[in-house]
């Protein structure tokens, strides 16, 4: 508990501060925090004396040390905690000592409730009260935890802190736990809950998700990683998410944020761009100069198989980094002592040195190395950290030579962090930590197995019966390091960067140089893409042009119809497909029918024509690629066509798409798979199964990174080209038919007429806009992005453009 008191040594000085009263010791913080007591049961001496509580005895030097409490009446109850406490840590067995002090706590948490009278408002309305703890580095504070209809509180048991509560936050669901982070206008600072049950915890998380209006549910991974290949988040703000999906939190040592080493040279004057080693870290493990070595061990260890005896994350490391600014930490982690002088972070060079080079020192590093706080660079509360064997005191951290200062050294680290060559790597070493070389077959060939007490699930402590050993394994666990929860399991994609200078040639950076948004390394973009943008951007604004009549059924294909058809690239042939299995090719100066294509055995449901090539779709579960024979093909003649491809389904396909160069073919078909072709070759790239029914239409993004579908399960799915991983699913209130995108924006006909606006990265429809009188079939759009024309079952063609 937190009382005010007075410290009485030998000398009768006193020092006023505030004493906690813990698990297995006693801590005293003076008020000029100079330096932190602690006081371990197994060296206490109680007895009761009017109001003192317990004086100590320290054997070496023989001081006694007496607590006077400064609030009457507290001191009968004081006493009867630290007596149970002090029984419990005279115990032999480690899980006996653990039950005696959960016990204790339980004993303590029945007895109290969640008070009241510390509602915000009078008017508020409490829904749900439960017991929980809040973690905070290396300590756990016990209390209850409350929710009404304006606020989230906590109110620890001993008043210590006092009771925090939360009306605007974020959360994110832990195993048994939950975050809360308060936004900037808060006065409260973040929260981490960790509960007795996952009943409990998902019962708060309705709540919050039902009446606090102001909360902001965490996104999904894939949400993050679209945000992130657009460029619409940083590559800094990117992995704070993806630690936070992972269950990292600041709050808690033992599953502290990871960040990645990403300058290799610290001995320089000027901070030139030299890739090699962080490319090479980036893309393995940083022991890689070692791997020969773990290697051959893990090929030689009984089971169970691990490289290395250590982890890049612990909370011996975190406190590496963070001695300056919280000593108490290392204090407690390490029984009241620093860490020898040579062994403490005193340089920045050494410390990659020695996980370069060392083989022993696989540290990663922490946010705080690309943040804005230098304070845990500097020695500012002037702490004596020992003296290292040259003689020198440990003061501040000594940092490279093309840092001026500390502040110019996070500055530079942060324009490294977000510069072009990292964001064109970084995943690489997301895969490593978050993704599919974490574990498995994988992990063996990067090189990246660590040992099995450090993966989620790797031990299930449920199972040990003898608490000892339970005990002494969940320490194990804590104090080793543990692997961050696997995101991804299949290879990350690349982020999407632009057309920048070439910076490997740059001799050295300047801090602006090292900007990924320096006005100098920005690519020029020609008129038609500017105009395009333009187009997308008023989406929204579609103008009705001209509305004309003039089909007999539901116009379900345009070409500025059929199944589908399109206009060859001479302006002099319509091709069509036909629900009776046939090709047409119209001629437009004679006005008639000019050949027949008859290549497949059911419905041809979609063509596309590209360099000189027929690609037809065909509910024969085929796909077919044909070579027009004939010099001229609008000549008034019958054409031959030559079969140059096929590429097999397992159902009929309904829809294709090239990719924007001509090389890659993606395919859905009428069971809801989406296949992603070479063209060169038969066998598929890539297969998944992205919606519960048929796919209407598939399509590449301009820059052929991604694939949009849409289908009748109501669904908008983004694939990523590269890795075939479904990064965003977007269910919208109908099924849509048909679309055109830019990658980030998008503009499909539903099945009530509606044209519809799409923002993927909100995944919210941001316009509608009425249209037809029934569904919308059919979509195009010019290469400009300024003239749109849609079709649907109404028998109507509406001819729009965007209004500027």
């Amino acid at each position: 508990n937190r009382f005010l008191l007075s410290l009485l040594v030998c000398s009768k000085s006193r020092t006023s501060g505030s004493l906690k009263i813990c698990s297995k010791s006693i801590i005293f913080e003076p008020d000029d925090a100079v330096k932190v007591f602690f006081f371990f049961f197994s060296q206490i001496y109680l007895i009761k004396e009017e109001n003192m509580v317990a004086p100590y005895k320290y054997e070496r030097v023989k001081k006694r040390v007496t607590f006077q409490l400064e609030v009457p009446g507290k001191t009968e109850d004081i006493v009867q905690i630290l007596l149970q406490l002090h029984r419990a840590s005279c115990l032999d067995k480690l899980g006996d000592q653990t039950a005696m002090v959960a016990a204790i706590l339980q004993s303590r948490l029945a007895r109290t409730c969640f008070d009241k009278n510390s509602f915000q408002h009078v008017t508020e309305n409490p829904h749900m009260e439960c017991v929980a703890e809040m973690v905070s580095p290396l300590v756990t504070n016990a209390g209850h935890v409350c929710i009404t209809d304006c606020n989230l509180y906590f109110q620890p048991m001993n008043s210590y802190p006092m009771h925090s509560y939360v009306n605007l936050c974020v959360f994110t669901v832990c195993v048994k736990g939950l975050e809360v982070f308060c936004t900037e206008n808060d006065l409260c600072s973040d929260i981490y809950l960790k509960f007795y049950s996952t009943k409990e915890r998902d019962e708060l998380y309705y709540y919050i998700a039902t009446f606090l209006e102001n909360h902001i549910a965490e996104c999904t991974a894939e949400s993050y990683m679209l945000q992130w290949q657009r460029g619409h988040i940083s590559n800094y703000q990117y992995l704070l998410h993806l630690n936070n999906l992972a269950d990292r939190s600041v709050n808690d040592l033992s599953q502290y944020p990871v960040f990645p080493w990403v300058i290799s040279d610290y001995s320089s004057t000027q901070l030139g761009q030299s890739p090699s080693n962080t490319d090479t870290h980036l893309r393995t493990p940083i022991t890689h100069t070692h791997a020969k070595k773990y290697l051959e061990r893990y090929r030689d260890m009984p089971e169970p198989h691990f490289m290395y005896g250590s982890h890049y994350s612990s909370p011996g490391y975190v406190l590496f980094y963070l001695v300056r600014v919280a000593p108490e930490h290392m204090l407690c982690l390490q029984n009241g002592r620093f860490d020898q002088a040579d062994r403490m972070f005193n340089s920045v060079g050494e410390t990659w040195k020695n996980c370069l080079e060392g083989g022993t020192d696989f540290k990663e590093l922490i946010p705080e190395f690309y943040g804005s706080d230098s304070s845990f660079l500097k020695n500012l509360l002037g702490l004596n950290l020992g003296r290292r064997q040259g003689g020198g005191r440990v003061e501040n951290v000594e940092l490279p030579p093309w840092a001026s200062d500390p502040d110019d050294f996070l500055e530079k680290m942060r324009l490294a962090l977000e510069c072009q060559y990292v964001s064109e790597h970084l995943h690489e070493w997301i895969d490593l930590i978050f993704g599919y070389k974490q574990r498995g077959s994988e992990a063996v060939a990067a090189h990246n197995v660590f040992h099995p007490f450090t993966y989620e699930g790797g031990v299930d402590c449920d199972s040990i019966e003898d608490p000892d050993q339970k005990i002494a394994m969940l320490t194990q666990i804590l104090e080793f390091g543990q692997t961050p929860r696997q995101l991804f399991v299949t290879p990350h994609p690349q982020r999407i960067t632009p057309r920048f200078h070439n910076l490997s040639a740059t001799p050295s950076l300047s801090s602006s140089e090292l900007s990924p948004l320096s006005p100098s390394m920005e690519s020029f973009e020609d008129l038609t893409e500017e105009s395009k943008k333009m187009a997308w951007s008023n989406m929204n604004k579609l103008a009705l042009q001209s509305c004309h009549k003039i089909h007999k059924e539901a116009v379900t294909g345009i070409a500025v119809a059929l199944s589908s058809c399109l206009m060859l690239p001479d302006d002099k042939i319509v091709v069509c497909s036909s629900w009776d299995n046939n090709v047409y090719f119209y001629s437009i100066a004679y006005g008639r029918r000019q050949d027949t294509l008859m290549g497949h055995d059911d419905a041809v449901s979609h063509i596309c024509w590209r360099d000189d090539k027929l690609y037809t779709a065909s509910w024969d579960s085929t796909v077919k690629i044909w070579k027009c024979v004939a010099d001229d093909i609008s000549s008034n003649k019958r054409t031959q066509f030559d079969l140059l491809a096929e590429f097999e389904h397992e159902a009929g396909v309904n829809t294709l798409d090239l990719s924007p160069a001509g090389t890659l073919l993606a395919t859905g078909t009428k069971e809801g798979t989406l296949t992603l072709w070479d063209i060169a070759s038969p066998l598929p790239l890539n297969q998944l199964t992205c919606h519960s029914g048929k796919i209407h239409q598939v399509a590449f993004s301009p820059d052929s990174r991604h694939i949009l579908s849409v289908g009748e399960d109501s669904c908008l799915v983004v694939t990523d080209v590269q890795t075939g991983m479904l990064i965003a699913t977007v269910h919208a209130e109908q099924e849509q038919r048909c679309f055109c995108w830019d990658g980030n924006t998008v503009l499909s006909g539903g099945m009530s007429g509606d044209l519809s606006v799409w923002d993927l990265l909100s995944s919210k429809v941001i316009h509608k806009i009425p249209a037809h009188s029934g569904a919308v079939t059919c979509m195009w759009m010019n290469e400009q992005c300024s003239t749109i024309i849609t079709g649907g079952v109404d028998k109507q063609i509406i001819l729009w453009k965007p209004e500027y």
